[in-house]
């Protein structure tokens, strides 16, 4: 299975903001259409790749440094502040199993599939969980089907 294929099925829904969007207005959108990603583009292009793991990272830096001092508002921090500038791309001739060696070798849930400079869709680790399961389904399926036909010896 390829990466173009996960991607017919899971549709071409992309969720997108610029690098100058407040993290406070990108964690709205996130919890509103309950993702875990948002592709961040700048003039038509991919800048970075912003996950609730970047949140996360910003949320508690700026704990641990209010502790010790004034700390900007979170109001005030950008996108790009804390955004992925360099996420890992995904092909989509990409095999299934190379995908996810990607996915666990990089540490990235999400990952911006991309044809040259064209971003196709964003998979994530969920994704391709559920296409591998339901690849897997449709074969035992088959095999189950084959094997109640199975022809009797003479």
């Amino acid at each position: 299975m390829e990466v173009s294929e996960i991607l017919k099925v899971k549709g071409t829904t992309l969720y997108t903001v610029m690098p100058e969007t407040m993290l406070s207005d990108a964690v709205i959108v996130m919890a509103e259409h309950d993702i875990g990603s948002l592709v961040v583009m700048d003039r038509g292009r991919l800048a970075g790749m912003l996950t609730f793991r970047e949140v996360i990272r910003v949320l508690a830096r700026r704990q641990q440094e209010h502790r010790t001092g004034p700390t900007r508002p979170v109001a005030e921090i950008i996108v790009r502040d804390v955004m992925n500038p360099s996420p890992t791309i995904a092909s989509p001739s990409m095999d299934v199993n190379e995908l996810r060696r990607l996915m666990l070798e990089n540490h990235q849930r999400y990952l911006p599939v991309m044809e040259s400079e064209v971003l196709l869709g964003v998979i994530s680790f969920h994704d391709v969980a559920k296409a591998v399961l339901e690849e897997q389904s449709f074969e035992n399926r088959m095999l189950k089907a084959y094997i109640r036909d199975w022809p009797a010896e003479g």
